[in-house]
């Protein structure tokens, strides 16, 4: 046998035996049967498994039909976030909770060590591409991979897994931004979208505190909210979903929205506004359900305006006598009804206290209407909306608030004749904070008051205009009726009443 006795040689040998081993592959697959080349394939890889001495698992962020991102991969992503942003060479940077800093992670196929117990583990960041010959558009599906020792096995999948997922919850929270999502139009490739779900940071800064709002009626709610969030034990116990449903109403302008985003900040709850108008179907309805995080607020606002759930979506039309006009009136109309959503009342119901509604826990469902007389009143009953809250027009309590908020005030002579002026109008708390709101650098507290003032005492002048108005239309009404009712009395005094004779009277005459 001859050995090689230089680099070179060693080389050529080397890229020589590769070649042969390439071009005999080649051969096995283009003329070995598939099924030959399944079982080789399978029975090698148990070979080679046998004496492989590591063990690998992964951690995919969508699992079946990525109905869920899963927990556990938003926890180890967490958890590398953290880990990893020593060690990797290729890092993901983002803003952090107070948009100072930035949060480092590992970027795509990057690989990082990690030590628990003086044991050493791998991780790695790797996603699957979809097949470019599809021909529907997919998403890459992401995944870490695990990779430790066998002798190891028992430590890493009952303590050192348990401490990842563990410290990877407590990143999250530690980091967590709000955020206010809302829902994307429905489309024939939503299917394939990663999320139907498109996200903001939320920012909103209302809170109970700045709420124009009785003291009184702001505490009930808030001792509700607390009472919500920390009955879990009581929830499982009674059997129930851990959800509540808030019915918001009132005129607008009466602090509905400001409402919802004081709760989210309250509760540190991500905001779902979902626009019922850009979902397809009862069936894309529940896929957004079933998308929405815990610790989450879902909101549909003016819930009466959002769809007809009466089922009656439109009129018959009278038949055209011209079959052409006819025939493009029916295109039109299929066309509109391709397009808008086909959400029913009973698809809506079953969202709210369905089976699909305990998908998740610690969720707030909230509607808000100007108008809750129209609603259906199995829409808004107790176990569906468990709380009604009404926002009415500001009272004087709720304007002090205003005040405090706007103008830095706890008292001023002018409350007094404000006070008076309130019990006599309704004014909506957005109309008073507009009045309140300095319009310019030399605008103080005591403008603001006047302003305020001239526009209660103008709603209480034009308020008793139409009060008066109302009045004497309903008395030329009811002298109108009674004109009309007088005429034909009158006219029966004045004429004698004069019955024809039958003919059978004329001839007894």
């Amino acid at each position: 046998m001859i050995v090689p006795q230089t680099v070179t040689e060693v080389w050529t040998t080397m890229g020589s035996t590769i070649a042969s081993f390439m071009f005999i592959w080649a051969i096995i697959r283009q003329y070995c049967p598939y099924e030959v080349r399944f079982y080789f394939a399978k029975y090698t890889q148990r070979i080679i498994s046998f004496f492989y001495p590591y063990i690998k698992i992964s951690i995919h962020e969508y699992t079946g039909d990525r109905l869920e991102r899963s927990e556990a991969y938003a926890a180890v992503e967490a958890y590398l976030s953290i880990n990893s942003s020593k060690s990797a060479k290729r890092l993901k940077a983002e803003m952090a909770k107070d948009c100072s800093n930035l949060v480092l992670s590992m970027d795509e196929y990057e690989r990082v060590k990690d030590e628990f117990q003086g044991i050493q583990v791998w991780w790695v960041s790797s996603m699957v591409m979809p097949l470019p010959q599809s021909m529907y558009p997919q998403q890459e599906r992401r995944y870490y991979r695990l990779t430790f020792h066998k002798r190891y096995r028992e430590i890493i999948t009952e303590a050192y897994l348990k401490h990842v997922i563990q410290q990877g919850k407590e990143i999250r929270v530690r980091l967590r931004q709000r955020k206010l999502y809302t829902n994307d139009s429905g489309n024939k490739w939503q299917i394939y979208k990663q999320t139907t779900w498109s996200h903001i940071v939320f920012e909103h800064p209302a809170t109970f505190e700045t709420l124009a709002m009785e003291p009184a009626k702001k505490k009930e709610i808030i001792d509700d909210l607390v009472t919500f969030c920390k009955n879990k034990d009581f929830y499982a116990r009674i059997g129930k979903a851990w959800k509540r449903g808030y019915l918001l109403y009132g005129p607008p302008g009466t602090g509905k929205s400001t409402m919802i985003a004081a709760m989210a900040n309250l509760l540190n709850y991500d905001v779902y506004d979902l626009e019922l108008t850009a979902v397809k179907d009862n069936t894309e309805l529940r896929k957004l359900l079933i998308e929405t995080t815990s610790k989450s607020i879902i909101v549909i606002e003016d819930i009466d305006c959002s769809l007809d759930l009466t089922g009656q979506r439109t009129k018959k039309e009278e038949k055209s006598p011209d079959e052409d006009k006819q025939k493009w009136e029916k295109e039109i109309r299929k066309e509109h009804e391709e397009s808008s959503s086909k959400v029913t009342l009973s698809g809506l119901l079953n969202f709210i206290d369905g089976l699909w509604s305990a998908c998740g826990e610690e969720r707030l469902i909230v509607f808000t209407t100007n108008y809750v007389e129209k609603l259906d009143p199995a829409l808004i009953r107790r176990g569906r909306m468990d709380k009604h809250i009404e926002l009415f027009y500001c009272s004087f309590e709720a304007f002090k608030v205003l005040s405090r908020n706007y103008l830095r005030l706890e008292a001023h002579p002018l409350f007094d004749k404000i006070e008076s002026l309130m019990k006599e109008t309704m004014i909506t708390p957005a109309d008073v904070a507009e009045n309140l709101m300095p319009k310019s650098p030399l605008d103080d507290a005591e403008k603001c008051l006047s302003r305020l003032i001239q526009a209660l005492e103008e709603t209480k002048a034009a308020a008793e205009a139409t009060e008066k108005d109302e009045k004497e239309a309903s008395t030329k009404n009811a002298q109108s009726s009674f004109k009309a009712a007088e005429v034909p009395a009158m006219e029966d005094a004045a004429c004698p009443t004069t019955r024809k004779l039958s003919p059978k009277s004329q001839n007894m005459n």
